[in-house]
């Protein structure tokens, strides 16, 4: 057991079998392998992804950020040449796929113009009809959680990783003090999506208990 647990890919494959087990139960005894068990998997994938990206995003300003400045001079490059080119890897691409699952979602789900317009613009059967009305008022809270996860995702790609590539010494050819200047712009915008993230948070989890 414990060269099983010991190793993170078996794990890791370990569990996202019994995952599959689980999803297949819901599809068998379920409604059965249509459309609302398709939003499902779907809705499950945009979670692991969200799950990852903002506990990473968490591990960033609630313990790397915060010790850095005491962690001693001789053990600072352990973390920047191997544990947060590793962490900002998967940061980066969890940000990635939370968005492309959360828009397919949007999509299957028949909302995406409603969210993204905050309820101002609606689908219809005879094209689209512009305008607030109370009917589509519920599109405001998705709306905002999409729009700030959408900010978020761009200044993870623009911002924060771009940065953290000169401060990191990825990109070379860089002075200290540029270096300097650009772990400061990481870190600044880090904290951003840091502030983003609780209202995200509640518009996209709010929003799916009280709407559906």
């Amino acid at each position: 057991m414990a060269g099983f647990l010991g190793n993170f890919r078996n794990v890791m494959l370990a569990s996202f079998l019994l995952a599959a087990l689980v999803i297949f139960g819901f599809g068998k005894h379920g409604a059965g392998f249509n459309e609302v068990f398709l939003i499902a998997v779907i809705r499950w994938a945009h979670v692991l992804c969200g799950v990852l990206w903002v506990g990473l995003l968490y591990y960033f300003n609630f313990v790397q950020i915060r010790v850095m400045p005491d962690i001693p001079a001789d053990l600072k490059p352990a973390i920047s040449k191997y544990i947060a080119p590793e962490a900002l890897f998967w940061f980066r691409y969890s940000a990635l796929f939370t968005v492309v699952f959360g828009l397919i979602l949007a999509w299957l789900r028949g909302y995406i113009v409603e969210a993204m317009s905050f309820g101002f613009v609606s689908l219809t059967a005879k094209g689209y009809a512009f305008g607030f009305d109370s009917a589509n008022s519920q599109f405001i809270f998705i709306g905002v959680g999409m729009w700030l996860a959408l900010i978020m995702f761009m200044n993870v790609w623009h911002a924060i990783w771009p940065a953290q590539k000169i401060a990191l010494g990825i990109r070379e050819g860089f002075t200290p003090e540029q270096k300097a200047a650009a772990a400061k712009k990481a870190m600044m915008f880090s904290r951003i999506n840091t502030l983003l993230s609780l209202p995200m948070l509640a518009s996209m989890a709010m929003y799916q208990t009280i709407f559906g």
